[in-house]
């Protein structure tokens, strides 16, 4: 079951044609989710996100794309669902609606909504040992569109594949300047004693969720943030490395080759993160 356009229908009955323009070009835009008591985290950033994305791409914006508007359609397809879960992780996906090669016929939208059960509400503990590597295949361009979350995410899968192959847990991407980006599903953040670093938006990462709310929630950790370039080999001189996303919360780096990292102040940032749920 999923949520087409505002009507509620089974994967087989959406009406998607093989010649939609988000599978031929990657023409859309998509938020990931995390709904706890039909309740969204962090919707109205998501929310902005999604809306700023949509104008940059030259979407023309419907006026019933409210964040009410949206929320309904959240619970519906929630209560929809065969299960009883109370945590769930939603992909709301917006593309444009229009036929057309590369240049479409017009900039109307339409988007689609699926879910899927998440069993904690909570984010996550820490994992034990969380492996990571650089991944040199292939490298982000430091440009706007990389800041959006848009359907051109085969770095992305090209760096899964990488990771998989090599037992790792992440990769670590790089940029054409040979700058730390981001991780291939989260951004992230180098810890030095009582200061912050994450590569800011201008290296091509992406404008995450939780990463803003860390950059937010910092001054209660007593930590002070800078956004700078930062470069590979900086990697082994953090105390600490947390990669941060919306269905993960905050995961500490335990491995980087030779490097092996605590996880003490990422626990409490966890923790204070948590409490926003």
């Amino acid at each position: 079951m999923v949520n087409f356009n505002g009507n509620l229908v089974s994967t087989e009955d959406t009406g998607l044609s093989f010649f939609n323009r988000g599978f031929s070009y990657g023409d859309a835009v998509f938020e990931t989710l995390k709904a706890v008591d039909g309740r969204v985290i962090f919707w109205e950033d998501h929310y902005f996100r999604l809306m700023a994305s949509m104008r940059l791409l030259r979407m023309n914006i419907p006026l019933t794309y409210t964040p009410e508007y949206f929320s309904n359609e959240f619970k519906r397809l929630i209560q929809a669902q065969p299960s009883t879960y109370s945590t769930w992780r939603i992909r709301l996906t917006v593309f444009r609606n229009s036929t057309g090669f590369y240049t479409p016929l017009h900039n109307e939208v339409a988007f689609v909504l699926h879910c899927e059960p998440l069993t904690e509400a909570n984010y996550p503990k820490q994992k034990e040992k969380y492996v990571v590597d650089l991944f040199k295949d292939h490298y982000v361009q430091p440009a706007l569109l990389s800041n959006l979350k848009t359907n051109n995410k085969i770095l992305n899968v090209l760096g899964s594949i990488f990771a998989k192959e090599n037992d790792l847990d992440n990769c670590i991407l790089i940029n054409d300047k040979k700058e730390v980006v981001e991780a291939l599903q989260s951004n992230i953040f180098l810890l030095f004693d009582n200061e912050l670093h994450t590569p800011p938006l201008s290296s091509g990462c992406l404008d995450g969720i939780v990463r803003k709310q860390l950059i937010r929630l910092s001054k209660e950790l007593g930590l002070e943030v800078k956004e700078r370039g930062i470069t590979p080999f900086e990697l082994q001189k953090a105390n600490e490395i947390w990669l941060t996303s919306t269905i993960g919360g905050i995961q500490g780096v335990t491995n980087y080759r030779r490097k092996e990292y605590k996880v003490d102040k990422i626990k409490q940032a966890l923790a204070l993160l948590n409490t926003q749920l």
